[in-house]
């Protein structure tokens, strides 16, 4: 099967061939020909298995070159993602030679930049839900054209934090809409969420065999970043990210790593747009060896060739697990994690591979 026996059309297929993708994944070969009859889907599928494809390829086949107003809207979670979503979709765009404009919309970026992005009518708008809020409020982005809108990573989006501003997007988009949900994990909160706004159905992809190797190593608290410059100076770590959460300074943590000469970058929350793309680009362009961040980078980054996935402090659920662990072995390649774990913390981390059913193994 190839994308154009899903109703691709062959500009889209080339684009993709070009890339070497010609096969279709479970997510798209089920998402895509419902998407393309106007169906309201969940799609949940495991990390790195091209659920982003499998929304902006219906996306773009719905878009009318001819009609110059916004007609799809793709929400995401964190500003990274979004960016993301739209240098995809740019890409697709110029590879297949269509006509059709993208435009990012979040917050931390310019307003009036955005404003005066605005005046060229893109069609297809990827963004953070409180910047299209803010910019509908200003008269300068109009929804009434939308068809189709995508929540990327929808149980984050249907969350506590999120799900008021998502509603308040989605209040202002026509009634006769598409929905579309994506996401790795659809627990059954956030399914409960999403039927409370349309009818839909719920495809999931199976989980796959993974080659992603689970182990944890016993560290006595205080010793962690250490443990994580010794890993580093042990292992064969191309390109390593290292999850850190509220218990320790991913900054000072970053610092301790550098002065042991280490290259390593910092992605964190509370930094500047700019600083946040550069420590990305860094990672992606290889000039770090290690980006130590909070959970920003757990949900849909896609960051090339990472080998080796580090958990300074523990996940909180399964779920946070399962978007961690994504990072790395994505498309059949292989990796590696690894947690740091003070002996009170061992049983914990145990619970959690029994659940997802992890071979944990010890490392030393």
């Amino acid at each position: 099967m190839d994308f154009t026996s899903l109703g691709v059309p062959e500009p889209l297929a080339a684009a993709l061939a070009a890339r070497g993708i010609t096969e279709p994944t479970e997510i798209q070969r089920e998402v895509i020909p419902a998407a393309c009859t106007g169906e309201n889907l969940i799609g949940e599928a495991p990390t790195g298995t091209g659920k982003t494809l499998a929304y902006l390829l219906p996306a773009l086949m719905r878009i009318d070159p001819a009609v110059r107003a916004a007609q799809v809207l793709v929400l995401a979670p964190t500003h990274e993602l979004a960016m993301q979503i739209a240098g995809a979709a740019r890409d697709l765009i110029q590879a297949a030679g269509l006509s059709v404009s993208v435009q990012a919309l979040i917050g931390g970026a310019n307003v009036q930049r955005q404003i005066d992005a605005l005046k060229k009518k893109p069609a297809l708008i990827v963004g953070s839900a409180p910047r299209i809020v803010e910019l509908h409020r200003l008269r300068k982005l109009k929804l009434q054209e939308v068809r189709l809108c995508v929540l990327d990573e929808f149980d984050r989006l249907l969350d506590k934090q999120h799900s008021a501003e998502v509603r308040t997007v989605l209040h202002l988009l026509p009634r006769e809409r598409q929905m579309l949900f994506l996401s790795a994990t659809a627990a059954a909160a956030a399914v409960h969420a999403a039927e409370e706004l349309c009818a839909l159905r719920i495809i999931r992809a199976a989980v796959q065999e993974t080659t992603c190797e689970n182990y944890y190593h016993i560290v006595p608290f205080r010793d962690k970043i250490k443990a994580v410059q010794k890993l580093t100076r042990r292992l064969p770590i191309r390109r390593g990210l290292v999850f850190v959460g509220r218990s320790f300074d991913a900054e000072k943590a970053a610092e301790k790593l550098q002065y042991e000469g280490i290259r390593v970058a910092a992605l964190l929350g509370g930094e500047r747009r700019d600083q946040r793309r550069a420590a990305l680009n860094a990672i992606r362009t290889g000039r770090v060896q290690l980006l130590i961040s909070t959970d920003l980078a757990a949900r849909g980054l896609d960051i090339e060739d990472v080998d080796y996935v580090v958990q300074v402090d523990l996940p909180e659920d399964v779920r946070t697990y399962r978007h961690r662990a994504g990072r790395t072995a994505r498309a059949g390649k292989e990796g590696t994690v690894i947690s740091l774990v003070d002996a009170k913390e061992v049983e914990r981390l145990k619970a959690l591979a029994v659940r997802m059913k992890l071979d944990l193994k010890k490392i030393n």
